[in-house]
């Protein structure tokens, strides 16, 4: 029998994948970019918070906002001085900007804050609730009710807004939308703020269950982009569903068989998927 613990666990750990899933699923099915940085954002918004929370003893929850707001601006920057010179040219240009950007937030975080792991101090610091004998701790219960507010918002400002619809419109026929008045250099700007929002709120919550440290971005980027392909290209409901289903089977190999097969197994569900539906859980379909 599997144990509660295992699965909610998996969970709350899926549930930061999504937000960093989400954001970089919006990018690419707005502006087409293929952005290997992204990682990097969350590493950034993990460090964020925890200088707020060392430098003025700000509660490590409110400093998501702090963070999310910080990574918006560096998003804005990465986007108008890096990616904006190569967006629209060869697919291998934006793969070389995107190397080149974690160097350089890897080298000016170990600059700033060091190559020791840190872990942001939660509140509720060891505390939890007891069903039985699964042990849930709060930290993971607020990480997924955090996630959940996000998405929900960021549903809403898709699909009930003007600007959301002209996301919409831009990532389906982006020369059409212009065209139709839309001023897709803004949509894009602000697609990739979001996009950075969303990894500066996903880099706090991991770094409150894991240690960080300036070199934290790579894997999760990689399995961000497994995740996406896994739920399909484009699609938001792919990337909460890939994330959660990615966070529970590596946290069950992880437990079941031992951490070094977390990975192995979940990118192993992403291989099976593809062989049955090569494009992902909802590649057929947007939002």
């Amino acid at each position: 029998m599997i144990d509660a613990t295992i699965l909610l666990w998996g969970v709350a750990i899926g549930s930061i994948y999504v937000l960093l899933a989400t954001g970089l699923n919006l990018i690419f099915g707005v502006m087409k970019l293929v952005n290997f940085a992204h990682g990097e954002l969350l590493m950034l918004g993990a460090y964020v918070s925890y200088s707020i929370t060392t430098g003025l003893g700000l509660d490590v929850y409110l400093s998501i906002f702090v963070s999310m707001g910080v990574i918006a601006l560096v998003g804005l920057g990465v986007e108008r001085l890096a990616f904006r010179r190569v967006l629209g040219a060869d697919k291998l240009n934006e793969i070389f900007v995107s190397l080149g950007l974690i160097l350089i937030f890897d080298n000016v975080a170990v600059l700033i804050w060091g190559e020791d792991s840190k872990l942001l101090t939660s509140p509720f610091k060891g505390m939890g609730l007891h069903f039985g004998d699964v042990f849930l701790r709060y930290d993971l219960l607020i990480a997924f009710a955090v996630v959940v507010a996000i998405l929900v918002g960021l549903l809403f400002l898709i699909n009930k807004t003007k600007v959301g619809m002209a996301m919409r419109a831009t990532s389906q026929k982006s020369q059409a939308s212009m065209l139709m008045g839309i001023n897709i250099e803004h949509i894009y700007i602000f697609t990739f703020m979001l996009g950075a929002v969303l990894a500066g709120a996903a880099g706090t919550l991991f770094g409150i269950i894991f240690p960080f440290n300036p070199y934290i971005g790579a894997l999760p980027t990689i399995k961000t982009f497994a995740i996406i392909i896994l739920g399909g290209l484009g699609s938001i409901k792919g990337a909460i569903v890939g994330g959660l289903l990615f966070g529970i089977a590596e946290n069950l190999a992880s437990a079941t068989l031992g951490s070094i097969w977390g990975d192995a197994v979940a990118f192993a569900l992403l291989i099976a998927v593809l062989i049955l539906r090569p494009k992902g859980l909802f590649g057929e379909k947007g939002d």
